[in-house]
């Protein structure tokens, strides 16, 4: 659930950063499963006012800036909705197993920390990423966010399962509505689990703030921000007896 306009405020494409240079990586996230856009007419800077009432966009009763979203799995994208509509969604195979609701779980395990050397094996070229479990793939994919929005990196699937083993959150995430985490700081590393639409909202942060080579200052402080709301939200895991 985004702030203000909600998650379609965060999908709104700008315009291409003139010398942000090319994005690494194989895909972006519109032509990666997970990560299709569903961008909104509106555009970006427009004021509250001047924006349509957002509707559910299954029954288009309208719904406030916080709200609910369900992962429609065969378009791979998600889609705003009010709360009678999400729960619906949210147990066992309703709507035939294509729709399934985003859960609203933060969650973190500070009794087994990542260590920098344990980051390092999955060799991703920078200090932030999310991964998660598609099921229309059948493995873990990784993503970091990127001026083109999520950008697809090559994931070392043997270190991944190793990893996983030593820290069992990882694997913790429900397949195709919730990702994991991962943040480096000097030699600090972080790791959640999330739901898949906050990692909308931080791809989409990149695509609106970033400016220059390294993002700019409005970007750096939007990630910021973003991880200061995650740590917040974050439940520590309570240990199974």
């Amino acid at each position: 659930m985004t702030g203000q306009a909600g998650l379609r405020r965060f999908l709104e494409s700008p315009s291409a950063p003139q010398d942000a240079g090319a994005s690494q990586g194989p895909r972006a996230a519109q032509d990666t499963p997970g990560f299709q856009d569903t961008r909104a007419p509106q555009v970006e800077g427009a004021s509250q006012a001047g924006r349509e009432q957002e509707r559910c966009e299954m029954c288009a009763t309208e719904v406030g800036p916080s709200h609910s979203h369900v992962a429609d799995l065969e378009a791979s994208s998600l889609m705003c909705v009010c709360r009678a509509c999400y729960l619906l969604f949210t147990h066992g195979r309703a709507g035939g197993g294509r729709y399934h609701g985003v859960p609203d779980r933060y969650v973190r395990d500070p009794s087994r920390a990542l260590s920098v050397a344990e980051w390092d094996e999955l060799q991703i070229p920078v200090g932030l990423a999310f991964f998660l479990y598609s099921s229309q793939r059948g493995e873990v994919s990784g993503f970091y966010p990127s001026p083109a929005g999520a950008t697809e990196c090559m994931l070392d699937l043997q270190a991944w399962a190793r990893l996983a083993e030593a820290h069992p959150l990882l694997n913790a995430p429900e397949h195709d509505v919730e990702a994991v985490l991962i943040c480096r700081s000097g030699s600090a590393v972080e790791y959640f689990v999330v739901p898949i639409d906050a990692c909308y909202e931080l791809a989409g942060r990149m695509r609106m703030l970033w400016k220059g080579f390294d993002g700019g200052t409005e970007a750096r402080e939007s990630i910021d921000a973003f991880l200061a709301g995650v740590r917040s939200r974050a439940k520590d895991l309570v240990p199974e007896p």
